[in-house]
């Protein structure tokens, strides 16, 4: 029977990303501020503007499927099961009925990397060519899918889909899910893998990027008054949401819980957010509201913080307008200035950034934050990690189209 008044809690993470290829490893890097972003080396790309990004470095997709499924998964796929064997290996599957657990994972784009290649197959050898695996390798709820059959998940099972945002939504309503219940876990999380020809070429034209070609591990530089544009990155961030209960029952080890989330929409414009943020304010009062905080209650804010101008300013503006402004407003920090933007997977790694920053009562720094921009006016946490006692932690994601997330976590005492 449906019911509000479960509590959710965080029993499983897995990694995989430009700073590392598990969590420990990455949450090391990122802490540090030791950035992974390096010079493209996927494909040729002398003829573009932007030549550098996040890549996922030293990853075999052979050590999680055999030849045959590596040849009918995109990488978006693959990165995504290698991150949920690390979940799942903090989860006791023999404590948990399937039919209870579910799959809710998000992806901006999906198989993109598959569309090229079967649409080269398509145009240089004819429609009789291209893969009969071309559909279930590209459509973006096939994550969700893939890792239901793997793992004998047979609760809720679908993907979400909203950009930059996509797994803030997906973590966001796996939370409901659960604490309404409706499934007592659910694996959750994004993962995106769009560090290809047309993605690259497409965020170039749009003049999104950053074309600091020369110095790349320098390039993402949230907040700062030259920053020039994001930069492009691929991963993926696999959580297990539990029931707390449940998960006590099980004597599961429990990293932290999450007490609230807030959604909305700007209505504004198809990439720009709203003037003055109101589409921001909006989703981190009512995350406020939802975990019953007041804003002085949050200690720190991991910020969206994308290094580009217009977005960088008005998360600012937001986070002022909610918080206030001077020393007596939360940290802030952007863990994108070393991870840079994993898009449908960004919430995800800064969810799971957010589980060690309370665990390890740590802020990770914004790197690169030379010099700040006066209209980013904000309590930052800049070049080096910080210790703190933090006890909420409130993480933005908002993705073109104008959606927002916002979401709450708590450290866990009992």
């Amino acid at each position: 029977m449906p019911t509000s008044n479960r509590r959710v809690v965080v029993t499983g993470m897995g990694l995989v990303c430009p700073c590392g290829n598990s969590v420990e490893e990455s949450w090391e890097n990122i802490v540090t501020g030791r950035s992974g972003i390096t010079r493209i080396t996927a494909f040729d790309v002398e003829d573009y503007k932007s030549q550098i990004a996040g890549e996922v470095k030293n990853f075999d997709p052979l050590k999680h499927l055999d030849k045959k499924e590596v040849r009918r998964t995109d990488r978006s796929i693959q990165l995504a099961l290698a991150a949920s064997a690390e979940a799942m290996a903090d989860v006791d599957m023999a404590g948990i009925d399937g039919d209870r657990f579910g799959t809710i994972v998000g992806s901006g784009i999906g198989g993109i990397q598959t569309f090229e290649t079967q649409h080269t197959v398509l145009m240089n050898k004819g429609p009789a060519k291209v893969s009969p695996f071309f559909i279930p390798m590209m459509i973006s709820d096939m994550t969700a899918g893939q890792l239901s059959i793997r793992y004998g998940l047979r609760g809720p099972n679908f993907a979400t889909v909203s950009a930059c945002a996509s797994g803030g939504h997906a973590i966001s309503d796996a939370y409901m899910y659960v604490k309404n219940g409706f499934a007592d876990a659910i694996m959750t999380g994004g993962t995106e893998a769009t560090i290809s020809p047309m993605a690259l070429a497409g965020f170039c034209n749009m003049k999104a990027l950053s074309f600091r070609n020369d110095e790349p591990d320098k390039a993402s530089r949230p907040f700062e008054k030259d920053r020039d544009g994001f930069v492009m990155a691929e991963g993926s961030g696999i959580i297990i949401l539990e029931e707390m209960e449940h998960a006590k029952a099980r004597d599961a080890e429990i990293h932290a819980e999450m007490i609230g989330v807030g959604l909305t929409g700007d209505a504004y414009h198809i990439t720009s957010p709203v003037p003055g943020g109101i589409g921001a304010v909006n989703a981190m009062k009512m995350a406020l509201s939802n975990a019953k905080l007041n804003p002085s209650d949050i200690d720190y804010i991991n910020a969206h913080g994308t290094s580009t101008q217009y977005n960088d300013k008005v998360e600012a503006e937001a986070i002022r307008n909610v918080f206030g402004d001077g020393s007596s407003a939360p940290r802030v920090s952007s863990t994108k200035s070393v991870t840079g933007h994993l898009l449908g997977a960004a919430s995800s790694l800064e969810f799971i950034a957010c589980v060690k920053a309370i665990r390890d009562q740590v802020m990770p720094p914004t790197a690169n934050l030379y010099n700040p921009d006066p209209e980013c006016d904000l309590n930052h946490v800049a070049f080096d990690a910080e210790k703190n006692e933090l006890t909420h932690i409130l993480s933005n994601s908002f993705g073109f189209g104008g959606h927002n997330v916002s979401i709450i976590l708590r450290r866990f005492d009992s």
